[in-house]
């Protein structure tokens, strides 16, 4: 992104193209865990759930939809109930949602996929699930993974990843990528944010390392760039490639807006398009000041300092606020969570309140307000 772009603001309903993506507005859908994959006959993979929840979206009126994270190996999974693109069953149930999404989307919508590894934060119970921390191996979870032996609060311990182990890793991610091309995917993004593990290399919270994998910030980077490189290498040219990160930890001693800055000024050099930006999630304990907006300055800080076009989310629940992110040059587009959940038609009613022309479903055409 070149200084005059950094300094060319938006509304929520201008057009934005990434490579060869052309995406009808700027508000799109936050990737949001569901914690819904049948983990005893089918697991890791989508189903009616996930078609209802992301082809709602679609309808909805949101110009992309990031799924959940979605592991790139069975150990990758934050829950035994989270879904996966390691099988072919899965490629193909996601194709299915895909082509919903294409076919009703109000928004021409596209969808992106959010491939991610859990790490030593893997196997662990869902939110509304009996049961809390690590799932026990006799209940379906598994041996974790991180930089190092230290667990995630009272988390069980995970095992050191090797040098092959960190290897297999890297390769994980471009088959998924693979995987994901086939199925049908717009877009992808690298999931390295919220404590997940490509977070934890990145954070010296958490990565005590002292070999090529640790030891300083330019170790600290190298699986997040390394995997980037690696899924660059197996997509079209014209698909574009999303990053999330967590821009702070919160806390004292962990990345922060200037480590996050210079990271995504490498990452746009290896070829990722766009830098979804949140916060959180490597260590517990955090004190997070969370209100509307909070996030929302350090994904202006690396839009203008490292010079890649950065989306804001959390806690951003109007159009009003929407639009402001935008016009004040926060960001290049909003993801929307929370607010999507209580309102799949949150576009819809966010066109009509800022008097911008979005089709309804002509199955829901009756319901707009006159």
């Amino acid at each position: 992104m070149t200084d005059a772009a950094a300094h060319q603001f938006h509304g929520l309903f201008d057009p934005l193209t990434l490579r060869g993506l052309e995406l009808a507005h700027r508000g799109w859908v936050a990737a949001m865990c569901q914690y819904s994959a049948d983990e005893v006959n089918a697991p890791g993979v989508p189903n009616d759930w996930h078609l209802m929840h992301l082809g709602s979206f679609a309808a909805g009126g949101a110009a992309l939809i990031v799924t959940e994270a979605t592991a790139v190996s069975p150990e990758g999974r934050i829950s035994p109930q989270d879904t996966g693109i390691y099988n072919r069953e899965q490629v193909d149930a996601w194709r299915r949602i895909i082509g919903f999404v294409h076919k009703y989307g109000a928004a021409d919508t596209k969808i992106g996929v959010q491939l991610a590894h859990a790490g030593r934060k893997a196997s662990t119970y869902a939110p509304f699930a009996e049961g809390s921390g690590t799932v026990p191996e006799a209940d379906g979870g598994w041996l974790t993974v991180g930089p190092t032996a230290e667990p995630f609060g009272r988390y069980a311990a995970p095992e050191a990843l090797d040098e092959a182990g960190i290897r297999k890793v890297i390769d994980d991610f471009a088959v998924a990528a693979k995987r994901s091309v086939e199925a049908g995917f717009d877009t992808i993004e690298i999931h390295a944010a919220h404590g997940y593990l490509l977070h934890q290399f990145l954070t010296p919270l958490v990565n005590t390392r002292t070999d090529g994998w640790g030891g300083s910030e330019e170790g600290r980077n190298r699986l997040t760039l390394e995997v980037i490189d690696a899924v660059r290498a197996v997509i079209p040219e014209s698909m574009p490639l999303l990053l999330r990160i967590s821009a702070t930890d919160w806390t004292a001693g962990g990345v922060d807006e200037h480590t996050s800055a210079r990271l995504a000024a490498q990452a746009r050099d290896r070829g990722v398009d766009f830098v979804d930006v949140s916060t959180g999630g490597a260590v517990p304990g955090a004190s997070i000041p969370v209100a509307p907006g909070y996030q929302t300055g350090f994904a202006e800080y690396v839009r203008k300092h490292a010079g890649v076009p950065t989306g804001a989310v959390g806690l951003i629940r109007t159009a009003a606020e929407a639009e402001q992110t935008l016009r004040e040059g926060r960001a290049d587009a909003v993801l929307i969570a929370r607010a999507a959940l209580s309102d799949p038609h949150w576009w819809l009613h966010a066109a009509d309140t800022l008097d911008a022309k979005l089709p309804w479903a002509p199955q829901y055409e009756r319901a707009r307000q006159p």
